[in-house]
């Protein structure tokens, strides 16, 4: 865990950090958003920023989208003024903590953040021998490639490898190459000079460099142009890095673990992906398994989604009912562990009952073919195999309205109503609708709707952009900009 403190609060900030690091953070103290990010820019990275309400804070995120800092901002001020707090959350902070600092709220905090990479929940025999293979090569410096469908929790593997590694004390560096434009992934990667292109005001030290003595994740490596590969597959080789701009060489000392929801096979037969690179990257392969695949840890998965999300709200917390339990079981899950994740954010929430009711239970896009699997699987439909993105044109089109009047359907009848839904309307009007419906399961998250959808970042965005000249309201991600 970095936390980057910025400000002086008369001292309380530091006394912030003194707690931080008595609960194990790293802690880094600039002087202003000036200084913060001229640190982040010389790979000081942190997973969270505590930020003096006096400090512009509205600046300082409009610097951190421009320069593509992901860096959740928590505002701190002497006192609760409530004007103060709503300011800053106006201004894009994450939360306002009350100075003085009390310890319990700053260890929630920095639990907050690092709770979802630490969470590993493996009962299911299958996911017990994964965890195996995982613990088995944890402690070697092999480059390690995680397969497996959207969702199923490739980057919570890659963070658990990199704890059980000997690399445990440096840092755990996540970079999301389908998320990030190919002419500004290369700067990512390996950093720039300043002047090396347009926008270029200063230098900036890539991921690789900032990753020193640590583990760099490299997700969906499949995205990644094959010029890139290129570079990428130098740099593996020779355990150096040539920034953007630069003739110069620095040499780094990073691990890799890279993942994909593709068969990269497949993808070098193609000549989509370069053959030396991905033996270069799959030295040892783990699969991940498909939440299908692991039903025994479907329930406790749920149940944990649950409590963490009533805790965020500051909802009570509930147990899952008997009758809605077979339910989550009984489902598909084609967006595996991240639909699994959504669908109990919404059931905590929409939950009236001592426990959490099937009522309360909203499966997006449930056909009658995914219910009918449920009380007869040996008749499960093929779609049930595959993830979500060659699916995702007839199952999102109509979303269910609960997930018992879906389960009540009979298969026949319900391939009837999807198919009269469709009848006289244009390619484009039912992708648009699988879209939007897809991304307000995803709760407005671009990232999760893409990976569900089978599509990458950037069509998505392209997308949305279009749907947004049209006039079409957008689901947005909750406290973000989109």
């Amino acid at each position: 865990m970095r936390l980057m403190i910025i400000g002086r609060l008369e001292g309380h900030i530091s006394a912030a950090g003194k707690i931080a690091i008595q609960r194990g953070a790293k802690v880094t103290h600039c002087e202003d958003i000036e200084q913060a990010m001229g640190a982040l820019r010389n790979g000081k990275g942190a997973d969270v920023a505590m930020v003096d309400v006096k400090q512009k804070i509205d600046d300082f995120v409009k610097m951190l989208e421009d320069e593509r800092f992901h860096l959740p901002v928590v505002a701190c001020g002497i006192g609760t003024d409530a004007q103060t707090a709503v300011r800053a959350i106006k201004a894009g902070a994450k939360e306002y903590v009350p100075l003085p600092p009390d310890a319990e709220l700053i260890a929630a905090i920095l639990e907050a953040v690092t709770e979802e990479s630490n969470a590993m929940i493996a009962g299911d025999p299958a996911m017990q021998d994964v965890v195996k293979l995982a613990d088995k090569i944890a402690p070697s410096e092999a480059t390690v490639l995680i397969t497996g469908e959207s969702g199923t929790g490739k980057e919570v593997m890659s963070s658990y490898i990199h704890r059980k590694s000997k690399r445990s004390d440096g840092v755990f560096i996540a970079l999301n190459c389908a998320a990030i434009p190919d002419n500004l992934l290369e700067s990512e990667l390996f950093g720039h000079e300043k002047g090396a292109f347009t926008g270029a005001t200063g230098r900036r030290i890539g991921k690789f460099e900032e990753a020193d003595g640590g583990t760099l994740l490299l997700d969906e490596i499949s995205e990644m142009h094959p010029l890139l590969q290129a570079k990428l597959l130098r740099a593996l080789q020779e355990r150096e890095i040539t920034r953007v701009g630069s003739n110069d060489s620095v040499k780094v000392n990073v691990r890799i673990i890279a993942t994909s929801n593709r068969n990269l096979e497949e993808s070098v037969n193609k000549g989509e992906f370069r053959e030396d690179l991905y033996f270069r990257l799959n030295v040892v392969n783990i699969r991940l398994p498909a939440l299908r695949e692991r039903k025994g840890d479907i329930i406790a998965l749920a149940q944990f989604f649950a409590d963490k999300y009533a805790d965020q709200n500051g909802v009570e917390k509930k147990k899952i009912a008997p009758e809605t339990s077979e339910i989550l079981r009984n489902h598909t899950w084609r967006g595996n562990i991240r639909e699994l994740e959504n669908t109990m954010h919404r059931a905590i929430l929409m939950s009236m009952e001592d426990e959490i009711e099937p009522a309360a239970v909203h499966i997006e896009g449930k056909m009658a073919g995914t219910a009918a699997s449920a009380s007869a699987p040996t008749q499960a439909p093929s779609s049930g195999g595959v993830s979500g993105a060659s699916t995702a044109n007839t199952q999102q089109t109509k979303p269910a309205d609960t997930a018992s009047t879906a389960q009540s359907a009979a298969p026949h009848s319900g391939d009837q109503a999807i198919i009269e839904n469709l009848v006289g309307r244009s390619i484009a009007d039912v992708e648009r609708d699988m879209i939007i419906n897809t991304l307000d399961h995803c709760l407005g998250n671009r990232t999760h709707a893409a990976n569900i959808l089978g599509i990458s970042i950037r069509t998505l965005r392209n997308k949305l952009n279009l749907y947004k000249d049209d006039g079409i309201e957008v689901p947005e991600a909750a406290g973000n900009k989109g």
